[in-house]
């Protein structure tokens, strides 16, 4: 009964340890990014990948797939508030397959879990994004990206 008792209270003490440890690596931004994002945006959701994300409009219909068209609107930007990127014509949308390797790897996971004519914030961690490699000159290395996406068409494959 003693030796039981001595597990139970290491195995107590390794749980009460490791928790910290274990929170550490399921975030995915650096502690300065968290500590910004969460301060800028305290309700913004978390998907299990990391990605945070605010809906701004809400959408209709059913989620894209692997393979279908999407047509979308975007601005992309670094945390400094500096724009890197944007799509914001109506006319002329970017297009791409979702699931296909097309887009950064954050992107094929949140706009599956979009619908048509939604809009979000969300905030994307540099491993799902362009990494330690960044996308020179605009993007630099390991750098949390922030895109205002709206999915405004979806064409199932056929």
């Amino acid at each position: 009964m003693k030796s039981l008792s001595k597990i139970l209270l290491c195995l107590s003490f390794s749980l009460l340890f490791a928790a910290p440890v274990l929170r550490a690596q399921r975030e995915k931004l650096p502690p300065e990014d968290v500590d910004f994002v969460e301060k800028t945006w305290p309700t913004a959701k978390k998907t299990s990948t990391g990605i945070r994300y605010i809906i701004q409009q809400n959408g209709t219909g059913e989620s894209p797939k692997p393979g279908d068209l999407l047509s979308v609107l975007y601005v992309g930007k670094l945390l400094t508030g500096e724009t890197f990127d944007e799509q914001i014509n109506p006319e002329k949308p970017i297009k791409f397959r979702v699931g296909r390797d097309m887009v950064i790897q954050g992107w094929d996971q949140i706009l599956q879990l979009m619908k048509k004519g939604e809009r979000r914030l969300v905030i994307i961690p540099s491993e799902l994004a362009y990494g330690t490699r960044g996308k020179p000159p605009k993007i630099p290395r390991d750098a949390t990206l922030l895109f205002v996406i709206e999915l405004k068409d979806i064409e199932r494959e056929q």
